[in-house]
């Protein structure tokens, strides 16, 4: 074969144009690597650092409250212990006079640091006195202390610790098992697991006065995730219900539209919730109106990989955003104000972003990143539009996919549960654990109280013992001689 000749540039043989085909293939390839790459690799959907308003200062005023707040949330958790430290008599000698003669000035200096005491149990002894008529025929015990429940030695208030230790520290009952066995102290993983059932099922009439509470709401966000039972093959999900100021959970062996539409279907109201086909049944046989989630829109957007009509996506949904930030600083979030302010600016800007997405559908397939992120914003336009019509609807489902995370990690850690029952009762102890987080309730301090008190509570009187209404009753001191 005789070679080709370099001079001439316009040659061509079968070759080379093979050659050339062969190039475009690669490239065509690696363009589609490059777009599997970015669906399916670990990211993360932050943008950089989004640009905030700067706040106001505190005033004095605002700085002294702020002081004195924090000034008492350690007196409520952390033991103060002053001790004055002497000025050595080796320094008393003033670099003026030479004088040895000096007096206290002020209270002193202070000088702070923080200590760590190891946890420890304390093992309460009550001696019941027993009494016997001189007749010799008649013997008075004293009666037995109260308990949170039957046949058991452990207090309330330890069990509480196991429950938040597991719901809202997720650490699993092995976990906790080492942990007391490292303070000398060994419990039976069984016992553990007894007494986190127990817990459940004495906490039980609270779940009824809960979602009612939850149900009174005008906004109620809605998610669902799934859960290993191993009862069954197929998975379990666990729903988040998130109210104004309670979050409930139900456990449920599937994920139906029938178990949004059991809790809220009475109500009335909206709901805010992704655009799972499972949440039709409310919004058609219900009386909530439904909203959209911006956040999932764009999340697909993030997905498309930086292209400039993705970008262009983004900027105008974090303009959208920032329309929110500034209504959280004036304080005027979910007022006549905010809905002002969300037609002047964040319905232009929607309005762009919806004819973006025309656009979009237009120009890509339907199974392209592009296209799905396109087809989910017009899809679900009416559902995202719902805030632009009403202040109290935020623009996404963050809270409710928020108070999933802490199921979403309890799943890793302790990854299943044995029953239905089982299901149901770690459902309701995550209801009252993040309730009392929302408000800043020790769930401690609650739940150690209301497992001494449920019993003794009348069916009407459940709804005072939920954490938005509850007062801690106060106990009297034992006496330092029943304490061995």
């Amino acid at each position: 074969m005789v070679p080709p000749d370099d001079s001439d540039k316009e040659h061509g043989c079968e070759w080379r144009d093979y050659a050339n085909h062969l190039g475009s293939q690669v490239a065509i390839l690696q363009a589609q690597v490059e777009v599997l790459n970015r669906a399916f690799a670990k990211r993360s959907e932050k943008m950089g650092k989004m640009p905030r308003i700067a706040r106001p200062p505190r005033t004095p005023a605002e700085a002294a409250d702020r002081r004195i707040e924090q000034a008492l949330l350690r007196a409520d958790h952390v033991v103060t212990e002053e001790r004055l430290e002497p000025v050595p008599e080796a320094l008393k000698k003033c670099t003026v006079c030479n004088g040895t003669s000096f007096r206290s000035v002020g209270t002193g200096k202070p000088s702070e640091s923080y200590i760590y005491v190891p946890g420890y149990f304390r093992r309460l002894v009550v001696l019941r006195e027993v009494v016997a008529c001189r007749c010799g025929g008649c013997v008075v015990t004293a009666p037995a202390p109260e308990r949170w429940s039957e046949k058991t030695r452990y207090g309330s208030s330890f069990v509480s610790h196991l429950v938040v230790s597991k719901c809202l520290m997720v650490t699993p009952h092995y976990r906790l098992e080492q942990s007391f066995k490292r303070t000398g102290m060994p419990v039976a993983r069984s016992t553990i697991n007894d007494l986190f059932r127990r817990a459940g099922q004495k906490l039980e009439p609270l779940r009824g006065p809960l979602f009612e509470t939850i149900t009174q709401d005008f906004l109620i966000h809605v998610d669902e995730t799934s859960f290993k039972l191993t009862t069954q093959t197929s998975k379990a999900f666990i729903w988040a219900f998130v109210g104004q100021s309670l979050t409930g959970y139900t456990f449920a062996l599937t994920r139906g539209g029938d178990v949004p539409l059991d809790l809220l279907g009475k109500s009335t109201g909206a709901f805010l919730c992704d655009d799972y086909r499972g949440y039709d049944p409310l919004e058609k046989k219900g009386q909530r109106r439904r909203s959209g989630c911006l956040a999932h829109a764009r999340r697909k957007y993030f997905e498309a990989g930086d292209v400039p009509e993705a970008r262009d996506a983004l900027d105008l949904i974090s303009c959208m955003y920032q329309v929110e930030h500034e209504a959280e600083r004036r304080g005027i979030v979910a007022s006549a104000e905010h809905l002002a302010l969300r037609r002047e600016y964040t319905r232009p800007v929607f309005v762009a972003l919806l004819r973006l997405a025309r656009d979009l559908r237009h120009a890509h397939g339907p199974k392209t990143l592009l296209g799905r992120a396109a087809n989910y914003t017009w899809k679900n336009m009416l559902y995202l539009g719902r805030a632009m019509r009403d202040a109290r609807i935020p623009l996404d489902n963050n809270r409710a996919e928020n108070a999933l995370r802490i199921v979403a990690l309890g799943r890793k850690n302790f990854m299943f549960v044995q029953s239905e029952e089982a299901g149901r009762e770690l459902a309701l102890l995550y209801s009252l654990v993040v309730s009392c987080t929302r408000l800043g309730v020790n769930p401690v301090d609650y739940l150690a109280d209301v497992l001494d008190r449920i019993d003794k509570t009348a069916d009407n009187g459940m709804r005072d013992l939920l954490p938005d209404r509850w007062k801690p009753q106060a106990k009297a001191a034992v006496a330092s001689e029943f304490v061995a």
